[in-house]
C-alpha cells in the first residue's frame, strides 16, 4: 500500500507538539509588518503578534503561503519517502492558502499531490487533519484518508465568544462606532463557521454571558451523541481557557483529554486577544454540524 504524508497550513492550530508526534507538516501564514514578513507559529505567536501591535499601533497585514512555501513542504514529504502527498488547507472563502498549495502542485510535475479545500479554520480543520495523518499511518489508501477527514468535517462544530470588536474594527471588517459602543456595553460577539465563511451567531453582554452560550450551543450541537474529541482554542489567553475548561467539563459528560490550542498569528490578527472557543467532534453524526470539506485533487501524470 502507498504511503501518504500529511501537509497543512498553520491556521489549523494544531500544537506543534501534536503537529510533530504524527508527522504533520505545516506551512506558515505569513504577516507583513511594513516591509518585514514573518512567519506564524514559527517566526511569531499569539503573544508575540500582540506585543507588537501595541507597540506599533496599527496592525500587519497576512497573506497565505506562497507556492514555493507548499513546494518545499511537498519536496520534504517526498524526500522522506512517501510515495504521494494530501494537503488540507483553511477555507478558501477568507484565504488564497488553497489556491497557493494547488499552484505549488505544478512546481512538482509527476507527483501524486492532492490538495483539499477544508472549508473550516482553527481545530475544526486541525482535527481533520489529525484524522488523515491518523489514517495515513495505518497505510490505507487515499481515498480512505481524504474520506475519514471529511467524516470528521461533517461531524465537527465550532463555537467561540470574541473578548471585544476592536481589532475587527481595526481591520476594517466592522466600524470604529460600532466597536466603540460594542466596548462601552461590553458585548461579546459568538461565532462560528458554516459552509467555510465565519459567522455571527449573536451578540451578548458580559463574558460570562458569552461563555455560557457557548457552552449551550456546543452542548445543543452534541445533541446526546457521544464526543470523540474536544480543543479549546484561545488567542494570548490561556489562564481564561483554563476557567473556560473547568465550566465545559462541568457541562459536557466527557473524560478524555481536551487539547488547548493557540489560535496561531494568522487567526488571531483579526479576532484580538481573548478570544475563547470549543470545538468538538461527535460520533455516529454524519450530517454538517456547521462545518464541512471538499476534496480537490490536483495531480500531475508522468
Amino acid at each position: 500500500m502507498s504511503s501518504y504524508a500529511i501537509v497543512t497550513d498553520t491556521d489549523c492550530s494544531l500544537p506543534l507538539e501534536l503537529a510533530a508526534r504524527h508527522a504533520i507538516r505545516q506551512v506558515a501564514i505569513n504577516l507583513h509588518f511594513g516591509d518585514e514578513t514573518v512567519r506564524a507559529v514559527e517566526e511569531i505567536d499569539d503573544a508575540g503578534l500582540f506585543i507588537r501591535i501595541a507597540q506599533t499601533g496599527r496592525l500587519p497585514t497576512s497573506s497565505a503561503p506562497s507556492p514555493g512555501q507548499f513546494a518545499e513542504a511537498y519536496r520534504d514529504a517526498f524526500a522522506a519517502g512517501v510515495d504521494g502527498v494530501v494537503c488540507f488547507c483553511v477555507s478558501s472563502k477568507g484565504s488564497a492558502t488553497f489556491a497557493a498549495a494547488q499552484s505549488a502542485c505544478d512546481l512538482l510535475p509527476g507527483r501524486d499531490i492532492t490538495v483539499i479545500d477544508t472549508r473550516s479554520a482553527t481545530m475544526a480543520q486541525g482535527f481533520m487533519v489529525l484524522a488523515a495523518a491518523e489514517a495515513g499511518a495505518a497505510r490505507v489508501s487515499k481515498d480512505e484518508i481524504i474520506a475519514r477527514a471529511k467524516s470528521v468535517g461533517r461531524r465537527t462544530h465550532m463555537v467561540a465568544a470574541l473578548a471585544s470588536l476592536h481589532y475587527l474594527a481595526m481591520s476594517g471588517r466592522v466600524t470604529g462606532l460600532t466597536a466603540g459602543m460594542a466596548e462601552l456595553l461590553d458585548i461579546r460577539p459568538v461565532l462560528t463557521m458554516r459552509d467555510g465563511a465565519l459567522e455571527m451567531l449573536e451578540r451578548v453582554r458580559t463574558e460570562r454571558k458569552s461563555w455560557s452560550r457557548v457552552l449551550d450551543r456546543t452542548t445543543e450541537a452534541a445533541a446526546g451523541h457521544p464526543i470523540e474529541r474536544i480543543a479549546i482554542v484561545h488567542s494570548d489567553s490561556r489562564t481564561r481557557a483554563g476557567r473556560f475548561e473547568q465550566l465545559l467539563r462541568e457541562r459536557m459528560p466527557y473524560l478524555g483529554e481536551i487539547i488547548m490550542a493557540d489560535l496561531t498569528p494568522g487567526l488571531s490578527v483579526v479576532s484580538g486577544p481573548g478570544l475563547v472557543g470549543v470545538v468538538i467532534v461527535t460520533a455516529g453524526r454524519s450530517e454538517t454540524a456547521g462545518l464541512s470539506g471538499t476534496a480537490q485533487p490536483r495531480r500531475s501524470d508522468e
